[in-house]
């Protein structure tokens, strides 16, 4: 599945033709823009912690979730579970925030619990965001999305090979308003697409949330038969995650 830079707006030329807007300048020219952090975090629980007693789980579930509700103030912050569908990992965070150093101390306040001391890191990825800048329920517009209002979220770290970078530049953007079309016609699924170049091995996460599996099963069957996508290199995990209140997810641990 190749899907890159969907959320770029497009206008059109004076012919009439279809291109796709510079949204960095055109943000520049608008209003300063505060980069954000985003950050999808997973855990695995080890196994030893289901043979815990009911009164020792529920006092180190509070625990941490006296720590979590702690750095709502600082984050966008949304938890969910992977029980039952997927063996990598049991537990998801996304947090989309301002700076990494609060990122690395709420990890930490994490580990540091009773709970915290029974994960194990599965998978861990750090972006940025470029222009679009995320909030919650109040505004969304070309430089503002919205996130967090869809019950599934699926995550695809993403990378090019090297025969990508040696197409012209026309001929990429080409490929990518492919995507973007397709991308459109889903009107229920919303992309996110963060930039991780420079973090980790991949350039960037792109991450589609909806209240309906089966129409993101079928936009990534649409994408995967598209040009772009034999540029993408195989490999990368996709986790498919349901978004809970924090104690439904830690209940769904045993």
């Amino acid at each position: 599945m190749g899907i890159e830079l969907v959320n770029l707006p497009q206008s059109l030329t004076e012919s009439g033709e279809l291109r796709l807007v510079d949204e960095i300048a055109e943000a520049r020219r608008t209003s300063p823009i505060e980069k954000q952090f985003v950050n999808y975090v997973f855990f695995r629980v080890n196994p030893e912690w289901r043979k815990l007693g009911a009164e020792t789980k529920a006092a180190a579930k509070a625990e941490f979730q006296s720590v979590y509700d702690r750095y709502r103030s600082h984050f966008l912050l949304f938890s969910y579970s992977l029980v039952g569908f997927d063996s990598k990992a049991d537990l998801m965070f996304w947090r989309i925030g301002t700076s990494m150093d609060l990122i690395q101390e709420m990890t930490a306040m994490m580990f540091r619990t009773r709970l915290g001391s029974y994960f194990e890191s599965a998978d861990n990825y750090l972006a940025v965001t470029k222009t679009r800048i995320f909030t919650t329920g109040q505004i969304e517009d070309r430089l503002h999305v919205n996130a967090g209002e869809k019950t599934y979220h699926f995550i695809y770290p993403c990378t090019k090979d090297k025969g990508w970078y040696e197409k012209p530049v026309a001929e990429r953007d080409a490929l990518i308003e492919e995507n973007f079309m397709i991308g459109r016609r889903f009107e229920n699924i919303k992309i996110h697409l963060t930039h991780a170049f420079g973090f980790s091995d991949q350039e960037y996460i792109i991450s589609f949330e909806t209240n309906e599996p089966r129409d993101f099963l079928e936009l990534a069957e649409e994408l995967r038969q598209t040009p772009a996508s034999k540029f993408t290199l195989r490999g990368m995990p996709i986790y498919t995650c349901r978004q809970r209140p924090l104690m439904e997810c830690l209940d769904a641990l045993g």
